[in-house]
Formats: C-alpha cells, sequence, structure tokens
C-alpha cells in the first residue's frame, strides 16, 4: 500500500486544484459562447486562500481552531468579505445548533443517560472492535436519518467515548466512523440533511419558473431509502473490513494499566483488576477468615452477593462470601490464580459481572496522602470504619518508602503516610470534598446525579420535538410565517437543563469545544466568500459547459464529483443551491432526467469526507485526536465508494 507524507498530499492536491483551476481558464477563454462569469482578480484571491488553508490543515504549522481565526481576520482584509461577513460564523445557526447540542450531550453524560446507552450497545456487540463500530455507526446513522447529524454525532459521541475507554479500544477508531455515518445517515430521508430538505424547494421554484418544458414532481419523504441504506451499509463494511488499515491507532486512547502512569513505579505490585466466581457448593466465609491480603497480598474491591442480589462497592473484613457470589479483586495475576487454586472460586477471562460498575468509566486507583490536618491522622482505619465510613477500599499503606499488604486496619496512621485506594469515581469527589486526602492524581468521572436522568431525557425530547414538529404544526394551524430555527430549538434544551439543576451554566460553558466552535466560525466565511465572489459559480459553470456529449451516467458521474468538490469548500447548502439549477439546465441539454440529476447533487452534497470542514469532521476532530492527513486516508476511499453505490442504486433501480 503507498504511503503519502504531508508534503507528498499537499503537493499533489494543489497541483491537481491548480492544473484544473488552469484548465477551466484556458477551457472558458476558448469557448467566446460559454456562459461562464469573468475570471477577476478576487476570485483568484479565494481560490489562494483555499490553498493556503489547505497547507495549514495537512501541515498543521497552528492549531486547526487557529485556522478558523486565520480566516476571520484574513478574508476581510484581502477584501472579500466584510468584517461583519467574517465573524458572522460564530453565530451562524450550525455553530449555535453545535453549543447547543453538546450542551444537551453533556447534561445527558451527567445524568448518567449515556452510562445506560452504553451498557447496552456493549450488550449486543461485547468487545468486538468490528461489532461496536457496526452498531455504533448505524445507530448513529439512523438517527441521523431523522434529524441534523450534527445533533446526531454531538448527541451520541459521549456514550462512544465511554464505550472506547470501558473496551480500552482507541476512541480514533470509533469516532470517524461514527462521523461518517451521522453524515451519510442524512441520505436515507429526504429530511435527514439540509440538502435533501431544499431539494422539493428548489424543484418547485423551477416549476414556478416554468424553466422546464413539464412539470417535475416532487420526491417524498422515502424516495432516496433504498440509495441511503445502500451507502450506509458499505460505510459500515468500509470500515469493518478496512478498518485496522485507514484508522489510526492512536488520538483518544484509553490506558490500559489501572495505575494511573505518575505512580506506576511506585505501586508495581498492584497489577490489575479480576474477577472471580465462587462455586455453589462452596460454604460462606468472612474475609478476614480467607487471609487474602496476608497471603496473597490480593484486596477483595466488591462482592456480588447473588442470594440478596446486592453489590457491595467496599466490603469489610466482616463482609461475607458465598456459594454463586461473584467478587472483584485488586492484585497480581500470581496472587490472584493462587487464591482461586487454593479455595476452587473460578478465575474468570475478563471482569463480566462488575464489567460497568469498575470500568475505568466509573472507577479507578487514587493515591492519597494524609496531611497533618487528617481526621485520620493517629487513628486507625478500623477505628474510623474506613470502608462503611468513605465506601472506598484501601489496597496498600506505605511509610518511608516501604508497602503493607497485611492487616492495614489496625495501623495507626501519620502525616505523609499514602494509602492507595480503590473505588467508585463519585465516591472519590465525595472523599475529595472532606479534606481528608491530598490527591496526588486528578479524579476523573464526576458525581452522577441520577435522579435527574428523567429530566434530561425530557429536555432532550422537548428539543427534538421542536425540531421535527414546531413548524410543520405552525403551517397546519394557519401561521406559515412562525417559524423556529435548528439553534434556538435546540437551544431550547439546553436551556432548560440549566433552569432544571441538570447542569450548571458554569458546567455547559466548561462542555462546549470552544476549538471545534472557532474552527467552524472560520470555515463559514470561507465558504461565503466563494459564493459572494462568484468563484463557486466560475468553476462549477466553466465545468458544466466543458462536459459536451457524454452518456448519462457519466454526466451524473461529473455532477456528483463536482458537488462532491464543492462540499470541501462551501457550505452543503450553498452548493445544493448554486448547482442544482445549473445541473438541471445542463441535464436537459444533455438528455438526461434533470429529477433525478438534482437528486444526485442533493446526496453528493453529504459526500465530504477528504478534509475536516464538514461540520460533524470538524467535531470530532478533536476527541478523536485526528488530523488532516487521516481524514485524507479514510476519507478518500469513502468519497469514491460514495459516488460508486450512489450512482448504481440510481442506474438500477430508478
Amino acid at each position: 500500500m503507498l504511503k503519502f507524507g504531508k508534503w507528498s498530499l499537499a503537493l499533489l492536491f494543489c497541483v491537481v486544484l491548480t492544473l484544473g483551476l488552469a484548465a477551466l481558464a484556458v477551457a472558458a477563454d476558448g469557448d467566446p459562447a460559454a456562459k461562464v462569469p469573468q475570471l477577476t482578480t478576487q476570485m483568484m484571491i479565494v481560490m489562494a486562500v483555499l490553498v493556503f488553508v489547505i497547507l495549514l490543515f495537512v501541515f498543521e504549522w497552528v492549531r486547526v481552531d487557529v485556522v478558523g481565526i486565520i480566516m476571520m481576520v484574513l478574508l476581510p482584509i484581502l477584501g472579500v468579505v466584510t468584517p461583519k461577513e467574517a465573524i458572522s460564523g460564530l453565530s451562524s445557526n450550525a455553530v449555535v445548533s453545535i453549543i447547543a447540542v453538546i450542551i444537551i450531550g453533556a447534561g445527558l453524560d451527567k445524568t448518567g443517560v449515556m452510562n445506560v446507552l452504553a451498557r447496552n450497545i456493549l450488550k449486543f456487540a461485547g468487545k468486538s472492535e468490528s461489532r461496536i463500530i457496526a452498531l455504533i455507526a448505524g445507530t448513529v446513522a439512523f438517527i441521523s436519518s431523522f434529524m441534523q447529524n450534527i445533533g446526531a454525532a454531538a448527541l451520541f459521541m459521549p456514550a462512544a467515548i465511554r464505550v472506547s475507554k470501558q473496551v480500552r479500544i482507541p476512541v480514533s477508531r470509533i469516532l470517524m466512523p461514527m462521523g461518517f455515518c451521522a453524515i451519510i445517515g442524512g441520505t436515507i430521508t429526504l429530511v435527514g440533511a439540509s440538502p435533501t430538505i431544499l431539494l422539493n424547494d428548489l424543484l418547485d421554484q423551477a416549476n414556478r419558473l416554468g424553466t422546464f418544458s413539464q412539470q417535475i414532481k416532487p420526491f417524498g419523504l422515502f424516495t432516496q431509502t433504498p440509495i441511503g441504506i445502500a451507502l450506509v451499509t458499505t460505510a459500515i463494511l468500509y470500515f469493518v473490513i478496512l478498518g485496522r488499515f485507514i484508522l489510526p491507532k492512536t488520538g483518544g486512547a484509553s490506558d490500559a494499566s489501572l495505575l494511573p502512569s505518575s505512580i506506576a513505579d511506585t505501586y508495581g505490585e498492584i497489577c490489575g483488576l479480576s474477577e472471580l466466581h465462587i462455586p455453589t457448593d462452596f460454604k460462606a466465609v468472612k474475609l478476614e477468615d480467607t487471609e487474602i491480603r496476608e497471603k496473597y497480598q490480593v484486596t477483595v474491591v466488591a462482592i456480588s452477593q447473588t442470594s440478596k442480589n446486592h453489590k457491595l462497592f467496599a466490603p469489610t473484613r466482616e463482609s461475607e462470601i458465598g456459594p454463586d457470589d461473584d467478587i472483584a479483586v485488586v492484585g497480581c495475576p500470581d496472587g490472584v490464580k493462587r487464591f482461586a487454586e487454593d479455595y476452587g472460586f473460578e478465575l474468570k477471562e475478563d471482569v463480566e459481572v462488575f464489567a460497568e460498575d469498575l470500568s475505568p468509566n466509573n472507577a479507578g486507583i487514587l493515591e492519597g496522602i494524609i496531611t497533618p490536618r487528617s481526621e485520620l491522622a493517629g487513628k486507625t482505619l478500623g477505628q474510623v470504619r474506613f470502608r462503611k465510613t468513605y465506601e472506598v477500599n484501601p489496597v496498600t499503606i506505605c511509610r518511608g518508602g516501604a508497602c503493607l499488604f497485611g492487616d492495614i486496619t489496625n495501623m495507626p496512621l501519620q502525616s505523609g503516610d499514602a494509602i492507595l485506594l480503590f473505588g467508585r469515581w463519585e465516591k472519590f469527589h465525595v472523599l475529595k470534598g472532606k479534606q481528608t486526602f491530598a490527591f496526588t492524581s486528578a479524579i476523573q468521572g464526576e458525581i452522577m446525579r441520577t435522579e435527574k436522568a428523567k429530566t434530561a431525557t425530557m429536555w432532550l425530547g422537548v428539543a427534538l420535538a421542536l425540531v421535527m414538529g414546531f413548524n410543520p404544526l405552525m403551517a397546519a394551524i394557519g401561521f406559515p410565517d412562525l417559524k423556529l430555527s435548528l439553534s434556538v430549538c435546540l437551544l431550547t434544551g439546553a436551556l432548560g437543563m440549566i433552569l432544571t439543576k441538570v447542569m450548571s451554566v458554569d458546567e455547559a460553558y466548561e462542555s462546549v469545544d470552544w476549538m471545534t466552535v472557532f474552527l467552524l466560525g472560520g470555515l463559514i466565511p470561507l465558504g461565503l466568500a466563494f459564493q459572494k465572489t462568484g468563484t463557486a459559480e466560475y468553476i462549477a459553470t466553466t465545468i458544466m459547459n466543458m462536459i459536451g456529449s457524454v452518456p448519462t451516467i457519466v454526466f451524473l458521474l461529473v455532477v456528483g464529483i463536482l458537488t462532491s468538490f464543492f462540499t470541501l469548500v462551501v457550505s452543503n447548502v450553498g452548493a445544493t443551491v448554486l448547482l442544482v439549477p445549473l445541473a438541471m439546465s445542463m441535464a436537459v441539454q444533455a438528455g438526461a432526467d434533470p429529477r433525478f440529476t438534482a437528486l444526485v447533487v442533493a446526496l453528493s452534497a453529504s459526500n465530504t469526507f477528504v478534509l475536516p470542514t464538514h461540520q460533524v469532521n470538524a467535531l470530532i476532530m478533536r476527541p478523536g485526536g485526528y488530523r488532516t492527513v487521516d481524514y485524507a486516508k479514510a476519507g478518500a476511499g469513502m468519497t469514491v465508494l460514495f459516488l460508486a453505490v450512489m450512482l448504481t442504486m440510481i442506474y438500477i433501480f430508478y
């Protein structure tokens, strides 16, 4: 397989772009009858800015959000947009919608809703990377078929990240398939993406103007569904089969070690988390009677009591383990194995019963230092009933460079002692508030507000109901001019979560990825410059006039390629509005069906994978740790497959 470096990729793209633009200029000059706009200085400036942006993306001389800020400054200085237009992206419907959806997603995450979603995904997919990719991508594509793709991706991203951490698969191998399928999912129904939503309006406009000799029939809600399903299926198979070659193996990967890297060298004896099953003929026994800590240097951190249908996450010495119980233990494989063999317990290959409860999302190990003012100084763990009081498990106590793994319950604690603790993150957050310890590493996770889960879900439902039902309802009852934009609908849900205390306003601000906001805020005026200066129309009209007399399928292929290129640099809505009337007129001249030519344009407006310029691609770029070259590597093949499958489905079924 050929490998292209950054210089090769940039040089190849720029050479192709330059030669293409030169060919367009020559073709336009050579055909005096062609109705091509005059090539102006502003057009050449916009094309040069495009090349500059691509170079910045590829070579990563500055962060991607800085690229967006550069566009806000450079474009008005060059005179291709006004200062007001240069910053209009920050207040655009798309950017505000993204901010609102991220806040809604954060609210769902903080209330544990995404935990439930992640658990159901793992229930069906297990730990197979291929099945996880297929299930997440397919689910997001389905959601995207009836709501904006950026909303579907942003809402599902927290669940995808949680699944990634739980099964220890790099998130970079999950988010890109999810993002691509969120984009493609919009092709399943007529209301799944902005370009297809606009399609019937553009056809109706042509009918009213009498552009064509006969009226063009509008598209139904599910007219394009077979094409969309075929595209989503192809995308999933593409990543399942070729994912190991085209997806980056780094970026957002979960740390496979139980211990934080900062203390891994100090506590080398603590190897990991294991799960044991107790046989049915085992006689119940107290933990202290097993001498598990003294003999095996293993700590029991959770018990699932089958008889009581109850789980203990900080079992004490008096806690009993009995027949058919499951226990989670922390220790090295040798000690755990000897303990299991001596007592006849089944050592499982992986954590099953406690897979979610003790996953890296929800639990882990921290080192706490006893401070001079700690309430523990001078006392023993037994005296303060440590496990029952704080609901975390002490694993070992270190003093003067030596660590004790045996009986630590009756050991008097001193200022400066280090205690290694295992527990759920929510309990660590509570413990931090008591100022009992000074923790040497950051506490992950957060306190889940599970009591607000129904409230958070309700506000999500309100936002979706407004998105899908408000405008049609107003039109049905006689108020067609009373409309709400997507951003206002979603902001309603986000505001509702804040007002009902699902999350604080500070938490809402912290949840927003402002890097993504400024990236999109700068790319939107670049697309505006392409349209405002006539650069988009110049390129499109010239290419259409160059086609000449070709077979219908070739003509549709050219239309698809042209639209796919435009969606990389212009908004998909802008590309659709510009190219649908133009392509339909050219279809009549080429003897093709103008109706399905318009459909090719609307569908191809979702064929945008090679650069992180689409809203969804920009959204997942930072969480996935992606670079521009990663999009080019995975997106090139997807772009070709998209066009091939779309045209094949149209040719065979339509």
